[in-house]
């Protein structure tokens, strides 16, 4: 018996070490699957707060309201990107969730940068299809003034004005059957108003599909044209 175990010794020793080895291989397999995984992820911004708020016109009481979060959703490339939304800490949290649903649903979104990359001009973030939340404009009634508002691709999700024959961005075309539009019944309109947003598509004086706000801003109350129906 002890000269049989001592002529097989040396191959039952190989033997340990080569199936070691291949568990070692496999855990770094494992690793490096995960690291691609996350490498796969585009990163359209990484600003930190104080270069996403840099320049604006806001008061100090406004932009303390403000957060900035991450978003990650897939895009008109079939990709994972990460993006970054400025808004109003009150809806930070509904938002987030709202997201991780887009993306979920592989809804696809254009980009997702806070607007300070286009110089705080909102009709070039719109005419470039970016959405995003919080832009210091229109003061006396916009949503966006205060970041309690969304815009998601603006120009496939324009807004249409119904007695003015006009669009905005001058670019858009509203086509619902198209990926990455919204309509009445569409599950991240649905998605929205579950969470307690108003949707631009219920305006009665426009058609603003890009559109969703939450809450009341501070500032005076809005006009006519922005009033929401019933429906």
């Amino acid at each position: 018996m002890f000269l049989f175990l001592k002529k097989y010794y040396f191959l039952l020793v190989f033997i340990v070490v080569v199936l070691t080895s291949c568990n070692d291989n496999n855990k770094n397999k494992t690793v490096q699957s995960a690291e691609n995984v996350q490498d796969t992820v585009i990163v359209d911004c990484n600003y930190t707060f104080e270069e996403a708020i840099i320049n604006s016109r806001a008061p100090k009481n406004t932009l303390e309201q403000l957060v900035l979060i991450e978003v990650t959703y897939y895009s008109t490339d079939n990709k994972l990107h990460r993006g970054q939304l400025l808004l109003n800490k009150k809806i930070a949290d509904d938002v987030a969730q709202i997201f991780e649903f887009i993306k979920e649903q592989k809804f696809p979104v254009q980009s997702v940068i806070p607007i300070v990359k286009y110089g705080w001009n909102d009709e070039l973030s719109m005419e470039n299809n970016n959405t995003s939340a919080f832009c210091y404009r229109n003061k006396s009634y916009s949503f966006h003034a205060d970041g309690l508002a969304i815009d998601i691709n603006p120009r496939q999700n324009p807004a249409v004005y119904k007695f003015k024959q006009r669009i905005e961005p001058k670019n858009g075309n509203y086509e619902p059957s198209q990926a990455g539009t919204l309509s009445a019944k569409h599950p991240i309109v649905l998605k929205f108003k579950e969470f307690g947003f108003r949707w631009g598509g219920n305006f009665s004086q426009k058609y603003d599909y890009q559109h969703f706000e939450k809450g009341t801003p501070k500032i005076s109350s809005r006009p006519k044209n922005d009033t929401i129906t019933k429906n």
